[in-house]
């Protein structure tokens, strides 16, 4: 028996988030819906006019949401990232250690900043982010744990470090490792802007092919550069043995590898969406590596996302993950 069930690695970046109006992102001449990465004082700067809004802070990057939902529902997990010997490196590995993720940087620290990402939640739900990597741009193969991965029953791969070749070349590393000891694997496409400006690191991270794959229906368009689910559904059968495809309002599609699956929406009033394609991902593969089909798991998965997008921030409360379980 694998003593962790999903094993991840990504950007560990603090999540501050703030409730905004859409004019802020007019007059800062921000664009919406999508993470662009920023320098230091062009982040600096931003966090100024946003320190007149309400606000939180949590410890987060995509995969590392993901992962803290499967630990909190009752699985393990393990992740593998890079922070910096700061107050904020600090505070994420103790809400890692809080959430009862292992973690590689355990008494690690490393130099240099703490990557942080502004989340700008818009009235209608809708995120969008600004992103300093810090010293998590530097996550390279050597933070890449062998023994961990060997030791679980998924490796899940965060779309967002195909961003820089050093990351990029981790989720190489981690699924060739994967792969050799025949260890499930799984991508997340993680956000529109990626895989439209980084298309062809996708396809080197994803190689011969992938056991599962996870994105929304703008990144399965974009990545596969057809105009409707179905045909992208078709093209994506070619390298991803199964996958999910969430759909917003309308549910998703859950491909078991041998059908498509319809998974009904769970009618909510939206509030924030930060987080919800993380947190399906995280149920999803709860569900899978705890005895459930995969319909079952997405309807888990659909339920979990309608939870955490009718309230603000990237993650639920302890006794709602445990309430899915």
């Amino acid at each position: 028996m694998n003593k962790f069930d999903v094993y991840g690695l990504g950007n560990a970046l603090v999540d501050m988030e703030f409730e905004i109006h859409d004019q802020f992102l007019q007059d800062n001449n921000i664009d919406k819906g999508v993470m662009t990465l920023v320098d230091e004082n062009q982040q600096h700067e931003l966090i100024e006019q946003l320190d007149t809004f309400e606000g939180n802070k949590a410890s987060g990057g995509s995969a590392a949401n993901t992962l803290i939902a499967v630990s909190s529902m009752g699985g393990s997990s393990y992740y593998s990232c890079k922070v910096a010997d700061d107050d904020l490196g600090h505070f994420y590995l103790d809400d890692l250690k809080s959430a009862n993720v292992d973690c590689n940087m355990d008494g690690k620290h490393k130099g240099g900043i703490t990557g942080k990402c502004l989340v700008m939640v818009t009235p209608d739900a809708e995120r969008t982010m600004h992103t300093f990597l810090g010293v998590s741009s530097e996550l390279s193969p050597y933070e890449v744990s062998e023994e961990a991965i060997k030791n679980s029953s998924f490796c899940y791969l965060e779309g967002y470090l195909t961003t820089s070749e050093s990351g990029k070349a981790a989720n190489i590393e981690a699924r060739r490792i994967a792969e050799a000891n025949n260890i499930k694997t799984a991508l997340t496409f993680s956000d529109p802007f990626v895989v439209e400006h980084f298309r062809d690191g996708f396809t080197e991270t994803i190689g011969d092919g992938i056991d599962l794959l996870f994105c929304n229906e703008a990144e399965a368009l974009s990545y596969t550069q057809k105009d409707s689910v179905e045909e992208a559904a078709e093209v994506i059968k070619t390298f991803s043995k199964t996958f999910a495809i969430t759909l917003g309002a309308k549910g998703a599609a859950v491909y078991d590898g041998s059908d498509l699956i319809n998974i009904d929406a769970n009618p909510i009033q939206a509030v924030d969406s930060n987080g919800a394609g993380d947190l399906f991902a995280g149920a999803f593969m709860y569900g899978l590596t705890h005895g459930r089909s995969y319909e079952e798991s997405g309807i888990l998965a659909s339920k979990a996302s309608s939870i955490i997008v009718s309230q603000f921030g990237p993650r639920l409360r302890l006794e709602q993950y445990q309430s899915l379980s």
